[in-house]
């Protein structure tokens, strides 16, 4: 007989950052929280602590950026790059037609 294991569920940077709030800003223990929110405490505490660790470290390299911040931050810098792509590609089948233009247009007046 084959048991399938429990998929993993993901949780958005969002939901992670109000999970934590709950657990700093009411002063509640992470296992009555966990408890509520029907998540294991072993991953909420994980969350807390880095929580804690970010804010202890200044987030140096970061400004203070919270988990929602950063992931907001890497969204748009994959959409930059993606841009950046685009524009490349456009500015050079720009060229191409307008070369291809010129050269119609030559042929025309001959």
């Amino acid at each position: 007989m084959f048991i399938m294991g429990r998929t993993r569920r993901g949780f958005t940077p969002e939901y992670k950052d109000e999970a934590v709030k709950l657990v700093i800003n009411t002063g509640r223990p992470v296992a009555t929280v966990a408890r509520e929110l029907g998540i294991n405490e072993a991953t909420l505490g994980r969350w807390v602590h880095d929580f804690r660790a970010r804010a202890a470290a200044g987030e140096a390299g970061q400004g203070g950026l919270s988990e929602t911040e950063r992931a907001e931050l890497l969204r748009l810098r994959r959409e930059n790059s993606d841009l950046k792509l685009d524009r490349a590609f456009l500015k050079k089948a720009s060229l191409f037609f307008a070369q291809e233009a010129s050269d119609t247009n030559g042929k025309r007046s001959s």
